[in-house]
């Protein structure tokens, strides 16, 4: 059985600390640098890529993975409604439609920490998901409706602090190249690891603060929030693959749908969909999904794309 990766042992120390009720906690300002530098990071090394060849090529793959954040949520929110009201049903189905940039960090540390290469470019997915899931999960709670601030809500879907920075440093690494980032290296990608593993060490603590939420709302929303990932895992893998992706590629493409945001979409619904309660999505996408894609997901997807490419050769 391979070792855990440091990055993960960091989590799981968060974890632990958190649950302990320790006095552990990290300053607001440094959770702040270190998710800024993150989704730097991440653009910074998908515009390198893309500059390294032509968007026009990538027009397809940009197509699957919009219709991707639309499909999931439409498909998560019939299995809520279930069980939910419906404001709450589709903020939580909006949740597993976008993306979690903290589950991607993990996933890329683990590929390279298993040294499987895959295409650099699908940092531009990870900014493209954001969007498309918050509007379904909107229209899913209220429909077309006079009463939705249209101007607000595209302020936040657009110009919020996830979509700002990473689309920002696709831009920056698009333009300056490989060569031109190389003054920057040191910062954005040798200590990408060092800065995930701090970030981490903060989730872990968060991850715990969401399990007396999920101890008052029932077994529902932990069979929900470790199934769904599964079978988003099933068709992203299967995406990915028909895409053409590498073993690596499909394996983080099966990451992304697997994922749940924690930082966009509960900004988003918090403004469209105030009625919807925020402490059942983040008890979903944070208590029980993150945990659950970082220790066991993760690993789960990168055998998952090799199957299905063996599969499918």
């Amino acid at each position: 059985m391979p070792a855990l990766d440091p990055v993960v042992l960091f989590f799981l120390l968060g974890l632990a600390a958190g649950l302990a009720r320790a006095d552990l906690r990290l300053p607001g300002a440094i959770y702040e640098f270190l998710s800024m530098v993150l989704l730097l990071a991440i653009g910074l090394k998908g515009g390198v890529e893309l500059a390294r060849q032509s968007p026009v090529e990538l027009l397809p793959q940009l197509g699957a993975v919009l219709l991707m954040g639309i499909v999931l949520p439409l498909a998560a929110y019939p299995v809520l409604r279930w069980r939910l009201a419906r404001p709450d049903a589709a903020s939580i189905a909006a949740h597993y439609g976008s993306v979690s940039v903290g589950t991607f960090a993990v996933a890329v540390a683990f590929l390279a920490s298993q040294g499987v290469v895959y295409e650099a470019h699908i940092p531009v997915f990870v900014v493209l998901l954001e969007m498309p899931a918050i509007m379904v999960g909107i229209l899913l709670a209220r429909g077309m409706g006079r009463q939705t601030d249209w101007k607000r809500l595209g302020h936040e879907v657009f110009l919020g602090k996830g979509v700002v920075l990473m689309g920002g440093g696709l831009l920056i690494g698009w333009a300056a190249g490989p060569e031109g980032m190389r003054p920057l290296g040191g910062l954005f990608f040798d200590l990408f690891k060092g800065f995930l593993a701090l970030f981490l060490l903060e989730m872990g603590l968060i991850a715990a603060s969401q399990m007396a939420s999920l101890r008052r709302h029932g077994a529902f929303l932990v069979v929900f929030g470790i199934v769904m990932p599964l079978l988003s895992a099933l068709v992203g893998g299967w995406v990915g693959w028909l895409l053409g992706l590498s073993v690596g590629g499909t394996a983080l493409f099966a990451t992304l749908a697997a994922s749940a945001s924690y930082i966009a979409v509960p900004a988003a619904m918090r403004l469209a969909v105030p009625e919807a309660n925020p402490t059942l999505s983040l008890a979903a996408s944070l208590g029980v999904t993150f945990p659950f894609n970082v220790l066991v997901g993760v690993p789960l997807y990168l055998d998952l794309a090799r199957l299905i490419h063996r599969l499918g050769a």
